[in-house]
């Protein structure tokens, strides 16, 4: 099994950038599809966005051409880049990791196998 841990959150004004980390560890990298979900305060976990093994990612309509998910699979890493950030995108972010072969369902939690602690993500107008 993996485990996650994210980083990189922060407080950021309206209009700025952050780019968050989530680094895997225990297992090998390449055995996972990744995804990203954030949580706001009285609120379900929310899927962001998914990469592949392949390196083919799905967005979140709301988050479509601000942000942007990579990874890095020789470094064990996954990061989020979070462009144009308006308060609606306050949350704890979320990195999640799917073991299981990909069966076309990505943005639902109950489709991954590990999560990470979270990271928090304050946008302030």
């Amino acid at each position: 099994q993996v485990q996650l841990v994210e980083s990189g959150g922060g407080l950021v004004q309206a209009g700025g950038s952050l780019r968050l980390s989530c680094v895997g560890s225990g297992d090998t990298f390449t055995n996972y599809n990744m995804g990203w979900f954030r949580q706001a305060p009285g609120k379900d976990r929310k899927f962001v966005t998914f990469i592949r093994k392949s390196g083919t990612t799905y967005y979140e309509d709301s988050v479509k051409g601000r942000f942007t998910v990579s990874r890095d699979n020789a470094k064990n890493m996954v990061y989020l880049q979070m462009n144009s950030l308006a308060p609606e995108d306050t949350a704890v972010y979320y990195c999640a990791a799917r073991q299981r072969p990909y069966s076309g369902t990505y943005s639902d939690t109950n489709a991954y196998d590990y999560w990470g602690q979270g990271t928090q993500v304050t946008v302030s107008s």
